[in-house]
């Protein structure tokens, strides 16, 4: 059990990577005194979602266990239309706003939550709500991703790998958020708490530190996650498509065979692939949904 744990954490890494810098901004923007219960409430509600996949996951792999490798499939399309989504919203936003409309949404937050007459029990409420849909996408994305890589095993090997690996990723991705969203905090209590001396010059000199590394984490992770989709998604595509995943076991061996680096290219072959796959197909994602969208548009416009 603790290799199958090792193996699927490693799996859904990614996926994990993403789920913290989607969370970490979900709950970002609220009163610095509200961050850490917003980061409890949305941690409540993804146990919740854990109670629900978890054993439909495991009903799904009892009764219909060929239906495993088609939920990954979807699920790996989903991973890359939603990393090819933010790739181009974040270009063409830029690009059709211009480069100040990042700097102009913030101030509209700042506003907003200094304005009194703003409601920010139901902004809470809102984001509390956004964050913990999104926890249950990505949930059921790990849990699938951890029932694939248990589905020869036992199935009270599965009930155990799946009920601990899900306990484990809920604490230790809420607890990272709630650490993220605190460091700041950290850092402005440092530089208040700091007077005159030796001491209070390394207090202020990590106080700042950290509220110039809070920012630059969040970024940070935000391209991590981004770029984990297309790894993630484009790796189990490619894994559960025969043609797909003998060309990347092919290449791979083809670029392993040189000596001295062999290993280490044919590593870098593989994930340069999977992550090739990943941004085709999730470019081909989102213009077949944007296509959709338009047909259902113009044909309520006709009616």
């Amino acid at each position: 059990m603790a290799v199958l744990s090792k193996v699927a954490a490693k799996k859904t890494a990614g996926v994990l990577g993403d789920d913290l810098a989607l969370n970490a901004e979900q709950v970002s923007g609220v009163k610095a005194e509200r961050e850490l219960p917003v980061v409890w409430a949305v941690a409540k509600g993804s146990f919740l979602n854990k109670l629900i996949l978890v054993p439909s996951a495991l009903l799904i792999s009892y009764f219909a266990p060929w239906l495993i490798v088609y939920l990954l499939i979807i699920g790996g399309l989903y991973l890359c239309f939603e990393g090819a989504e933010k790739v181009i919203h974040k270009f063409f936003s830029k690009h059709a706003n211009g480069e100040h409309s990042h700097a102009e949404d913030h101030a509209k937050k700042l506003a907003a939550l200094s304005d009194p007459s703003v409601d920010l029990v139901a902004m809470e409420k809102d984001k509390i709500k956004g964050a913990i849909r999104t926890d249950f996408v990505l949930s059921a994305e790990i849990i699938v991703i951890i029932l694939g890589t248990v589905q020869a095993e036992p199935f009270s090997t599965q009930v155990t790998v799946l009920s601990l690996m899900s306990i484990l990723f809920t604490v230790g991705v809420y607890g990272f958020v709630a650490m993220i969203v605190k460091i700041d905090d950290l850092g402005l209590y440092l530089l208040r708490k700091s007077v005159s001396g030796r001491f209070d010059t390394l207090q202020r000199g990590m106080g700042r530190a950290l509220l110039r590394f809070a920012p630059i984490l969040m970024k940070t992770l935000a391209i991590v996650g981004t770029a984990a989709t297309f790894l993630v998604g484009g790796g189990i595509i490619a894994h559960g498509v025969p043609f797909l995943h003998h060309f990347v076991e092919h290449s791979v061996e083809v670029v392993a065979v040189y000596p001295a680096l062999g290993n280490i290219a044919g590593s870098i072959t593989g994930i340069a692939l999977n992550g090739l796959v990943g941004i085709v197909a999730g470019l081909f994602v989102v213009a077949a949904y944007e296509l959709v969208n338009k047909f259902l548009l113009s044909a309520k416009t006709k009616k």
